[in-house]
């Protein structure tokens, strides 16, 4: 069976049976495929798109590429449920939530990715912190999760290996936004990592990989249909990103937030409201609460008792961080050279937020890839970010920019203060939460 009689046929526009999906995932898990040809797939699928049994087989067979995860024996005190987001600028969601639904009782292995496009990586964002193994074997990451309720890891040689190398292609071939490709990597590692139950947030709006409600919709409704085709309970729910989430963008700067969050110093309302959705969306599929309603008084102890900062703190350090990093995250966390004000060119109303341009920023200033080897400054980004709706101008500005050179620091300036609109009138408030798919 020749890959490129494969490919022909996908893009003409071809049903691929389950011995072609083989091939092709055989060929990516053992690196036998060629980059050319697994680009060359990759986009025949993007324009062609895939039937929902072609999703369902290419899903599975990427899950079964590695090793697929049974915690039946590790006598579990809880169900193992995950979260998983499409991503999109400031979402530091993930740190806030495992956590916390360990704190509730449920055990969380999170396996995740880096940074595609504008789209900041968990993994990136978490390797802030000095010595966070992000790669450990499978053996450490059950250890971890059963000890200390949750791990958030990258993907490991033995899980869903096929995935991990179109999922690095996608990022450098134009392919992200494909919703088979998207559909079938998140669910195969959610599948591979053993998960009982998945929550998903798929995100909508100028800093989304699906901008339009539409498409946002159609995704949702695609990864909920395979994955319980695939046996694995899944709910999404279909968030805002027309702006920046919380009132960080970047890596380390996302972290130090999230910090804040944990230790019930400060929460920025979005980002609460988001974190706690998700949490009892996952809490309820997984049958620790009965309804949203208990689950969410449940979840706000887990944060103001301190108990999901003090599970943060022991991953951490489980993998590799340092013991005292909640403490003393401030000494730990790597911090840009140069920062200065994002000052709007007018006194008004911050009304619109090219999301994606921000995102974009980031990249420029080193924060995110062009190139698969590029190697991250994970100190640069944007703090204290005015929210839309803001009333800015010489007493608020629209964010802090943070960056390694100041020839850096004034382009990053410049290219936020284009992302923004400012207009005399304050703009209506947009839904967080759009649709909820189960």
């Amino acid at each position: 069976m020749r890959i490129e009689e494969i490919i022909r046929k996908k893009r003409d526009g071809g049903e691929l049976d389950e011995a072609e999906i083989n091939r092709i995932v055989s060929g990516l898990s053992n690196n036998t495929l060629p980059n050319e040809q697994a680009a060359a797939f990759a986009m025949a699928v993007f324009f062609r798109s895939m039937t929902e049994n072609e999703i369902s087989k290419l899903t599975i067979a990427m899950a079964r590429s590695g090793d697929v995860i049974d915690w039946a024996g590790e006598n579990l005190a809880g169900p193992v449920v995950d979260k998983h987001s499409t991503g999109g600028v400031g979402d530091k969601v993930s740190f806030a939530l495992a956590p916390i639904a360990a704190a509730c009782g449920c055990y969380v292995p999170m396996i995740s990715g880096r940074g595609l496009g504008h789209s900041g990586g968990t993994l990136d964002k978490i390797e802030s912190i000095p010595g966070y193994r992000v790669q450990p074997g499978i053996d450490e990451f059950k250890r971890v999760v059963r000890e200390t309720g949750c791990a958030i890891i990258g993907q490991t040689g033995e899980l869903a290996p096929a995935d991990r190398k179109l999922y690095a292609l996608r990022d450098i071939t134009a392919t992200i936004e494909s919703v088979p490709l998207i559909t079938a990597s998140i669910l195969s590692k959610k599948i591979a990592a053993g998960n009982q139950a998945l929550v998903m947030d798929i995100k909508t709006g100028s800093g989304a990989f699906m901008p339009s409600l539409e498409a946002a919709n159609t995704l949702a409704e695609c990864i909920v249909a395979t994955g319980n085709e695939a046996k694995l309970k899944t709910r999404a729910l279909v968030t805002d990103m027309s702006e920046p989430l919380g009132k960080t963008a970047g890596n380390a700067v996302e972290i130090d937030e999230i910090v804040h969050y944990l230790t019930d110093k400060y929460r920025e309302e979005r980002l609460d409201t988001v974190i706690k959705s998700l949490c009892a969306e996952m809490l309820t599929s997984a049958g620790v609460e009965q309804n949203v309603e208990t689950a969410l008084t449940r979840i706000e102890s887990a944060i103001t008792s301190g108990r999901a900062a003090e599970i943060f703190a022991k991953m951490v350090a489980a993998l590799g961080g340092p013991a005292d990093f909640m403490e003393k995250h401030e000494t730990y966390l790597p911090n840009a050279k140069y920062a200065a004000v994002v000052m709007p060119g007018k006194t008004g109303f911050l009304s619109e937020i090219n999301t994606r341009r921000i995102g974009e920023a980031i990249v420029d200033l080193g924060g995110g890839r062009q190139r698969t080897d590029d190697r991250l400054d994970l100190s640069v980004g944007f703090t204290d970010i005015a929210p839309t709706g803001a009333a800015v101008g010489n007493e608020r500005p629209l964010a802090i920019a943070r960056a390694a050179s100041k020839d850096a620091l004034n382009k990053a300036i410049a290219a936020y203060s284009d992302a923004c609109v400012i207009s005399d009138t304050k703009p209506e408030a947009r839904p967080l939460i759009y649709n909820t798919v189960a």
